[in-house]
């Protein structure tokens, strides 16, 4: 799919200064959503668990020198002691898509902005409780890996680092979508949320143009997208959020006439006359590539949350969680009557 050229701006957030913007973000989520998205879960054991964190650095008069992790303390000739996870926590993981295609908008903000308020949406209603939030981050120059931190100070930093990261086209040797949500599910085995936030829109091989197409001549999807299969064994060990970032561009083209177009993800520049006949088959393909994502989703067993970027995101976020508590409400356990 091709996107009009367009200077990237940084929509309402980056507009402001970071900090403040992103202050504001959190009071927003945390007056509108609070208590919607996750509730308080205590372990059966009060104090630390038993199950074994990230290493790292020993701080002399801090650390309790039995927590030294002497494995990698020899390997690195460094003290390093091993940090315990909390019964209670919660440890959630994000997967963001940076691809150069989230840098387009034509709403209140560009999609990459918005990718941010949903980070911001989940993560800092969970470091709230006392939870870690760690992060992926699928940059068109490779992935970069956030380690899983509490507090709001790791929180700000988080969604900095991904309104900072500098947009581009995509390098054709860095890791796609699939590879991204497989690394996730590698190197994040304990169980807990994982979301992936990502505009779900399949690469341009991922389109049968010389088939017939749809019944109006438009290219036809090739098959489920590449992504569905690593969802799938994600979702079986994790409860996964899937949030589809989308601008109204993308599914309805404006009677304009002739504009210059560029792919974001290659830099690819086409001039196309949108006419009715054009526009028709573009709303026809942006459809049917919704609805595949949806299937495709729904099959996988992960939650799906749409946003846009010209509606109230928070609205929606608020609307989804009120209907996935109601959801929860009406499942019954197998063998407990209602």
């Amino acid at each position: 799919m091709t996107s009009p050229r367009r200077p990237r701006r940084g929509g309402k957030l980056a507009a402001l200064a970071p900090e403040r913007t992103l202050r504001r973000l959190e009071l927003q989520v945390t007056r509108r959503l609070d208590g919607l998205l996750n509730g308080e879960h205590l372990g059966l054991i009060p104090g630390p668990g038993t199950e074994l964190a990230d290493a790292r650095l020993y701080q002399p008069g801090e650390d309790d020198v039995r927590h030294m992790d002497w494995a990698v303390t020899a390997r690195t000739t460094t003290p390093h002691v091993r940090d315990l996870i909390a019964d209670h926590e919660l440890e959630a993981w994000a997967l963001v898509d940076l691809t150069p295609s989230m840098d387009f908008g034509t709403g209140a903000m560009v999609k990459r902005d918005l990718a941010v308020a949903a980070l911001a949406a989940v993560g800092f209603l969970t470091v709230r409780l006392g939870d870690r939030v760690g992060s992926y981050l699928l940059r068109q120059d490779g992935l970069r890996r956030h380690p899983a931190r509490t507090g709001k100070a790791a929180m700000y930093a988080m969604l900095q680092a991904i309104l900072d990261a500098e947009p581009g086209t995509r390098d054709p040797a860095a890791p796609d979508l699939p590879a991204g949500i497989s690394a996730l599910d590698r190197g994040q085995t304990r169980r807990g949320l994982r979301v992936i936030i990502s505009d779900f829109l399949p690469p341009p091989d991922a389109l049968d143009t010389t088939g017939p197409g749809g019944p109006d001549g438009s290219a036809a999807l090739g098959g489920p997208p590449a992504w569905e299969r690593p969802m799938r064994r994600l979702a079986v060990r994790h409860q996964v959020l899937a949030v589809e970032i989308i601008d109204p561009r993308e599914l309805d083209l404006p009677d304009v006439g002739l504009v210059e177009m560029t792919d974001p993800e290659t830099g690819a520049v086409h001039e196309i006359v949108l006419n009715k006949k054009v526009r028709e088959r573009y709303a026809a393909a942006a459809a049917a590539q919704r609805a595949q994502t949806r299937d495709a989703l729904r099959r996988s067993g992960a939650h799906h949350l749409v946003l846009r970027t010209d509606r109230d995101w928070i609205a929606d976020v608020a609307r989804f969680a009120l209907r996935q508590r109601r959801a929860a409400g009406r499942t019954v356990a197998p063998g407990v009557r209602a």
